[in-house]
């Protein structure tokens, strides 16, 4: 068989896959921390697949004194296209079960991880444009310094700690990603040893 199909557990494996896409809509999918010792409770800034969230209004305020730009959802097109984009990854793991074909799977997870490759380099350029592009008439200016949080895990921004780090869903999302992965490994590795 030049395309054998996959097994039961595989197709279990993929509607599981399915239910994460879809769950992952309707929690965060990654937050940025604040942390100073004026915000002993820290600030949190929450992405969604759709919206910006958390304390967006106090972290607006903030960053208008040091001339970055404000956070508004309607400025990022992202918002707009990934419940179309998870919507759909969710819908093509559910028909891969009834497909049932090995090499549609491994396509798939090829899919995925372009995606997430280009999902990190457009969310470092939108923190990089952010952090760099910064207001010259801003209340406070310090020479040579950027606000640019980091991509994923922490970083010192004049007196306040940032953590970017994964949320509910894109915990989901990565587990997901590993699902994937081992649907793909136990189909092409099953079929080696057939």
């Amino acid at each position: 068989m030049k395309n054998p199909t996959i097994s039961g557990l595989s197709k279990v494996l993929l509607l599981i896959t399915g239910a994460l896409f879809i769950g992952a809509l309707f929690v965060p999918m990654w937050q940025i921390q604040l942390e100073a010792p004026q915000y002993p409770e820290g600030l949190v800034l929450r992405l969604h697949a759709n919206k910006i969230g958390g304390d967006v209004e106090i972290i607006n305020g903030l960053n208008h004194y040091i001339g970055m730009a404000t956070l508004h959802t309607e400025n990022f097109f992202e918002f707009t296209v990934l419940p179309y984009v998870f919507g759909a990854f969710g819908l093509i793991a559910l028909i891969l079960i009834f497909i049932a074909k090995r090499k549609a799977v491994l396509l798939f997870l090829i899919s995925y991880v372009v995606f997430v490759i280009l999902a990190a380099v457009d969310f470092y350029r939108w923190n990089y444009e952010y952090g760099h592009n910064l207001d010259p008439n801003a209340a406070i200016r310090v020479p040579g310094m950027a606000y640019q949080p980091p991509l994923i895990g922490y970083k010192q921004l004049l007196n306040f700690g940032a953590y970017s780090i994964p949320d509910t869903g894109g915990w989901m999302l990565t587990v997901a990603g590993i699902l994937l992965f081992l649907v793909v490994l136990k189909e092409y590795k099953f079929t080696k040893k057939a």
